[in-house]
């Protein structure tokens, strides 16, 4: 299966491509952007997966963060999924909330109805994406990073969690914690898989440190005038959880900052530097 190009611009001597296939894992036609960079003329380059928060496609990611020209300086793939299946069949909230269906997909597989038949955000990012990956751009799978943002932190967090081995690199920016202690958690995982919360500890990152999931070392940015500090994203369970696991976690309050694409612009030249140097790209 190959991607078809939806567009493609130069930008800081590499290309910035938007992609469009068919995914067998949710039933739709997905898309997602991936920035080249020069270097991957030459030899296949490591790659950095980003994955979007609540409302999000591939487009915010690429259009908001400006991470382009560190990407290009340090020789870095960028992969930016959309967040969940899109298409005609593909339910929604019934109220039309944005926590829930189009666009918070959550990166799980569901398990309930009307959910289980498209959205498979965990297997899509898991296993098809990279496949299609590895067969159709010049990446070095063996050099993996993964950040997030929000949403996509948890993502980020609990796809690296789950797999041990592939990332040499994980980050996130003001993820979710702990998604089974959190409204946006809890409703998503009791809609998507059930009451049965023993099911829900698969896609929660602090719950998996718990159970003896590891990941080498960890960078997380938060903003302190984030409005979903306290309610939603609660950094202190992980920070609690890393510690008691022994997991080396780099927790910066960044004072001021809040949960918008300001912040991940500011942070996110770190993040790749965090990567990069882990990937050995420089």
């Amino acid at each position: 299966m190959s991607f078809e190009i939806v567009s493609q611009s130069r930008c800081f001597d590499g290309t910035q491509f938007v992609y469009r296939h068919a995914s067998q894992e949710t039933g739709t036609p997905m898309r997602v952007a991936v920035f080249v960079p020069p270097q991957a003329q030459n030899a296949k380059a490591p790659v950095v997966w980003f994955l979007s928060g609540l409302t999000c496609t591939e487009e915010n990611f690429t259009v908001k963060a400006g991470a382009q020209r560190v990407a290009s300086e340090l020789g870095l793939i960028l992969i930016a999924p959309d967040t969940s299946p899109r298409g005609e069949g593909v339910p929604d909230d019934s109220d039309g909330a944005y926590d829930l269906g189009l666009g918070a997909g959550f990166y799980v597989d569901a398990t309930q109805e009307p959910w289980a038949r498209h959205y498979r955000m965990r297997s899509y990012i898991e296993k098809e994406l990279p496949d299609l990956i590895a067969e159709n751009l010049p990446a070095d799978m063996s050099r993996q990073g993964i950040t997030g943002h929000s949403m996509g932190g948890h993502g980020a967090l609990t796809i690296a969690l789950r797999n041990p081995g592939r990332f040499k690199a994980v980050s996130a920016l003001a993820p979710i914690a702990s998604p089974m202690n959190c409204p946006w958690g809890e409703k998503a995982l009791s809609n998507y898989l059930g009451p049965d919360r023993a099911a829900w500890r698969d896609y929660d990152a602090c719950a998996l440190i718990k159970g003896g999931a590891r990941v080498p070392d960890l960078l997380v940015d938060q903003g302190s005038a984030d409005n979903f500090l306290d309610s939603q994203l609660k950094p202190q369970l992980l920070q609690s959880a890393c510690a008691e696991a022994g997991i080396p976690l780099k927790l910066r309050m960044q004072d001021g900052y809040d949960h918008s694409y300001f912040f991940i612009a500011t942070f996110i030249e770190d993040h790749l530097r965090w990567h990069a140097e882990r990937l050995s790209a420089v």
